[in-house]
Formats: structure tokens, C-alpha cells, sequence
């Protein structure tokens, strides 16, 4: 059998390389683009009794309903509010700016729309328990001052209406109430 020369061998050798490496970057390649194996889903049936909770949200249509009930009292007094509505997990749903509202309003709405729906309470009641508390004011993205109220089914809070821009809390508050009112809550 005739030996190859240095060069022969070192292409050859070469060759066989990139055939392997080509065949192994192909796999790992294959591999990498097949979607993961997903886990089995567990049948809903098989769920334990008093594992899972059911929870009732307002719809969009309701959200924006209540919104332009609470904006349309605040325009009928000659004030300039935006209306904030948030769903239970304080998320906004919808935000209405009203004409010439100051900029400041817009924050203040959905932090006032959130600390009601949070603590299922009106931020102006929750406001008197900075006295007792003055840590609350602290917990980020609340705002205790007057102008947020929240909305409840079966005694549970599911939404929290805040305005903003009057020149009160009672009044910004008067106007949250006008809007959760339209809801029947």
C-alpha cells in the first residue's frame, strides 16, 4: 500500500474534520431550533378542590363608561380633571385627560384609582390613617389625598377610580363617586 505524503495526510485529515464538524454543528444546530418539549397540561378537572379562585374584572366598555360619567361631572361644575381607572390588580385600564387638565392630574388620578382599589377603601378615609401610620404614604405608587374610590362586587374590590385636578379632594372625590355610581357600585 502506497504511503501518503505530509501534505496528502494533513488535507485529508483536514477534510475529515470539516465533515465532522459540518455533521456536528448540523445536529446542535437541528437541535437548538426544535422547540423545547413543552410540560404535560394538567387537566383543570384534576385540579385540587379550593385551589384555584375565580375573580371578577369590569370590561373595558364599562371601565370607559364610568371614566366619562366621572369626567362629565367634573365638566359640568367648570373643572378640569383627569379620570383614572385601574383594575383589581391596580392596572390601568383607562385614562381620560380632560381639557386643560394641569399635567400633574394624569399621575395623580391613577395613584389615587390605585390606593382605593388596594386598600378597598376612599382615599380620602384612607388619608385620616396617615395619623395613626404616616409609613403608608411610602408604599410606592399610592396617593393618599382625596379623589379615589373603589368599585366592588360581592364586597370585593375589582377596580379603583381616581381623579384628579380639582381644586379638592372632596371635589375629585364627588366626581370618582359619579362614575362608580354609573356602574351601580
Amino acid at each position: 500500500m502506497k504511503s501518503l505524503s505530509r501534505r496528502a495526510r494533513i488535507t485529508t485529515g483536514a477534510a475529515a474534520l470539516a465533515v465532522v464538524g459540518a455533521a456536528a454543528f448540523g445536529t446542535v444546530s437541528a437541535n437548538a431550533s426544535a422547540p423545547p418539549s413543552a410540560p404535560a397540561a394538567v387537566p383543570a378537572a384534576a385540579a385540587a378542590a379550593g385551589t384555584t379562585t375565580t375573580s371578577t374584572h369590569l370590561t373595558v366598555e364599562a371601565a370607559t363608561q364610568a371614566a366619562q360619567a366621572a369626567l362629565h361631572a367634573a365638566e359640568k361644575e367648570g373643572r378640569r380633571v383627569t379620570v383614572a381607572v385601574v383594575d383589581r390588580n391596580g392596572s390601568t385600564v383607562v385614562t381620560l385627560r380632560g381639557d386643560g387638565a394641569g399635567p400633574q392630574s394624569y399621575e395623580s388620578a391613577e395613584r389615587k384609582a390605585f390606593t382605593a382599589v388596594s386598600w378597598n377603601a376612599p382615599t380620602s378615609e384612607l388619608a385620616g390613617r396617615l395619623e395613626q401610620t404616616p409609613n403608608l404614604k411610602d408604599i410606592p405608587g399610592t396617593l393618599f389625598l382625596g379623589g379615589g374610590v373603589p368599585v366592588t362586587s360581592r364586597n370585593a374590590p375589582i377596580a379603583g377610580i381616581g381623579v384628579a385636578g380639582a381644586p379638592s379632594g372632596t371635589l375629585d372625590e364627588r366626581y370618582a363617586q359619579a362614575g362608580a355610581a354609573v356602574l351601580g357600585r
